[in-house]
């Protein structure tokens, strides 16, 4: 990936809407230029594709929790996917380093909704342990930023 690439990648995290047209005026190259270099960098796998960005909390789901899992045995991350994929409620789980086996970001409509997907995730058979964190308030989020670091 080259600094031309970098400079595509931040106009699209800024604005993923923006038009080749509008992207190659910042970075220099002409709108099917640019195409060619964002399809290049698709396969590469470096744009994973485009999305709306929603408000989880405007959708009615503004209850989140991280919740570190324990599991029975020695789990493969596929059967700790497996496990997870049914609970409509994770939006992400991450197999970790330390004494659990993944955490788990869950989220839900209130403190009752949670409490249910809690207790739905600690009825997965395999599953030994949890230990859940509520989340008061985000005070940080953000995407990687293609830019070198200083």
């Amino acid at each position: 990936m080259d600094s031309i690439d970098q400079r595509i990648v931040s106009q699209l995290v800024a604005d993923a809407r923006s038009s080749y047209a509008e992207i190659g005026k910042v970075v220099g190259l002409s709108a099917p230029a640019v195409k060619r270099r964002v399809d290049r960098l698709l396969d590469k796998g470096v744009l994973r594709g485009f999305t709306a960005v929603v408000d989880p909390e405007a959708l009615g789901w503004g209850t989140e929790a991280f919740v570190e899992v324990r599991y029975r045995g020695n789990v493969s991350p596929g059967q700790i996917r497996a496990s997870l994929e049914p609970l409509p409620e994770v939006v992400a789980a991450y197999t970790v380093s330390g004494a659990a086996d993944a955490i788990v970001h869950l989220r839900a409509a209130d403190i009752h909704h949670l409490e249910d997907a809690l207790e739905r995730l600690r009825g997965v058979d395999m599953i030994d342990r949890t230990v859940s964190t509520v989340v008061l308030s985000t005070l940080l989020e953000r995407s990687p930023t293609p830019e070198p670091r200083p």
